[in-house]
């Protein structure tokens, strides 16, 4: 299924010549089930100052032949997502939601969901949904605190899979367990799983809210073979810093996550630990970990929100001179397991899997105007090691990249 650009062009125009005023625009009620319309458009622009190697050129795996789309140029532009959303309230206590991104050719959120008693905290839901895990993968993407999200969040968390949830909870706690299979668009992720994730709330007031969170995920990999690799927090970039190899006998994984938010007024810190175990059938099971720290500051003087265990991110105080938000990140992963030993004829051999570790900086700014306009630019600073076979050691490469998005929603 391909929506063509002349469509999705047709679309967007329309929207723009329609005065916005909410997140959504209301189409009619069909079937008594209140049927709204959303979408959002962003366009990345990436700028990269290399170091070691080419952060726009095929990867070493790859034996630097352009084979996953890297051009070799110290610049990339792209439109990153063009997401077209229906969504349905009713009939009774159901809701269901029909999305598709028509620059990446696959759905989104395509499920039906089930309140008990009307309470949204109280629910089963079938379809494709993000799994419960990861606090950063929860949250809306149309307000990620920076461009790329974090490193061990594109590496770790599992997003949309197609299955079933049950979920129970309140104001200030919730408990959500999954069953999931494959994405629903064809050859994406594969492999059955499970997940469970609890949150707790003990101070939540308006513009002030602490959180903790605890999630588990397991899952089966496709044909036995699994490979763990991060970009440098770009994601434009096509060369991996970090990357674990193909595991050709990996039966599964697991992934522990721990997360905790703080939002104090115009401020907000958030961090998560991921803690990934990989079940191998003939080498020891191989582990690996990573962590990020954020923190945010709304100049302008808003604050968030906080619903389902996730933060939310409210509208501009005064339309006309909008949100102005300042943030900092550090994230940090860790593929190595093993180390390095040394033949009798003084050789280096690689015991385990060694595949690096790499530090991030992320400094950003994002603009929020009126109510379905936003600005992001960003500058990241990378720090990493990896073992060489060629060099005979470990190799230190510290790049650079200048991220700018403009996104527009509805």
């Amino acid at each position: 299924m391909r929506l063509t650009h002349s469509l999705l062009a047709s679309t967007v125009l329309a929207v723009l010549l329609v005065p916005v005023a909410h997140a959504e625009i209301a189409i009619d009620v069909i079937g008594n089930s209140e049927v709204t319309f959303e979408g959002l458009v962003q366009s990345d622009g990436n700028w990269f100052h290399n170091d070691v190697q080419d952060l726009n050129a095929g990867s070493v795996v790859d034996g630097g032949n352009n084979s996953n789309g890297g051009n070799g140029k110290d610049s990339e532009f792209e439109l990153r997502r063009a997401e077209l959303v229906l969504k349905g309230k009713g009939p009774g206590n159901y809701e269901w939601v029909l999305g598709y991104d028509a620059k990446a050719d696959k759905f989104l959120d395509t499920n039906i969901k089930y309140k008990f008693g009307g309470n949204g905290n109280h629910y089963f839901q079938l379809g494709q949904f993000k799994q419960p895990n990861s606090l950063e993968e929860l949250s809306s993407t149309r307000n990620n605190d920076f461009i790329s999200k974090a490193a061990v969040t594109n590496t770790y968390a599992v997003a949309r899979r197609l299955g079933a949830a049950y979920s129970i909870g309140d104001t200030n706690w919730s408990f959500t367990a999954s069953a999931f299979g494959r994405e629903l668009t064809r050859n994406l992720a594969h492999g059955n799983g499970y997940g469970a994730r609890g949150t707790w709330a003990p101070i939540n007031e308006a513009g002030n809210i602490l959180h903790f969170g605890l999630s588990y995920v397991r899952y089966d990999t496709e044909h036995d073979t699994l490979r763990l690799r991060a970009r440098a927090d770009a994601d434009l970039a096509t060369m991996r810093l970090v990357d674990s190899g193909n595991l050709t006998d990996a039966d599964n994984i697991g992934v522990l996550g721990l997360e905790g938010l703080w939002i104090t007024g115009p401020f907000k810190l958030q961090g998560e630990y991921y803690d990934a175990d990989i079940k191998r059938y003939a080498h020891g099971n191989y582990g690996s970990d990573g962590y990020y720290i954020d923190g945010l500051w709304n100049v302008t003087g808003e604050t968030w929100g906080y619903k389902a265990g996730t933060p939310s991110t409210g509208l501009p105080d005064e339309p006309g001179r909008g949100m102005w938000q300042l943030g900092l990140r550090y994230d940090h992963i860790d593929l190595n397991d093993g180390g390095l030993a040394t033949t009798p004829t003084g050789t280096p051999l690689v015991d385990g899997v060694l595949g690096g570790k790499m530090g991030t900086w992320t400094a950003g700014v994002n603009w929020y105007w009126h109510s379905n306009f936003k600005l992001a630019l960003n500058y990241v600073k990378v720090d990493s090691s990896r073992y060489s076979s060629s060099a005979g050691g470990y190799v230190d490469d510290n790049p650079s990249v200048v991220e700018a998005r403009v996104q527009f929603y509805w």
